[in-house]
């Protein structure tokens, strides 16, 4: 039941994480550790100046937890009207509702680490992206 930062994605088993540890040896643009039947956590690494990239999960709640570094959070209900707009730093939360379009922008000096709780999971088990393009 324990789960390190190297380890494949163990869900829908148990599993215990320490959650910025991982996050901070994470070096893949996105990374599954975990997916269940329900909820998915993902863990990923945003380069200075990089981005999430503009998106909507139209079924689908996010939970972002900001571990390492600094970013800009945009959201709303129009991708051409964000009407959230918010600095987030470590420990920061940020909740994105279904149907919302949102991006995160790193604008710090050192790269992002975020953790993601997806429900239901959006990604496939085991999903390691290891650019933003790829």
């Amino acid at each position: 039941m324990n789960h390190d930062q190297c380890s494949a994605d163990e869900g829908p088993n148990p599993s215990v994480i320490n959650i910025e540890q991982s996050a901070g040896c994470n070096m893949y643009f996105r990374k599954a550790v975990w997916t269940g039947c329900y909820a998915q956590m993902t863990l990923m690494c945003i380069p200075v100046c990089g981005n999430v990239g503009m998106e909507i999960h139209e079924d689908t709640d996010q939970f972002v937890r900001v571990e390492h570094g600094r970013g800009l959070v945009k959201m709303g209900f129009c991708q051409c009207d964000m009407e959230c707009e918010r600095q987030i730093g470590k420990g920061d939360v940020v909740f994105v509702p279904a149907g919302t379009w949102h991006d995160i922008v790193n604008v710090g000096r050192c790269p992002l680490k975020l953790s993601s709780v997806y429900s239901p999971a959006h990604h496939p088990k085991g999903t390691i992206q290891q650019t933003k393009e790829n």
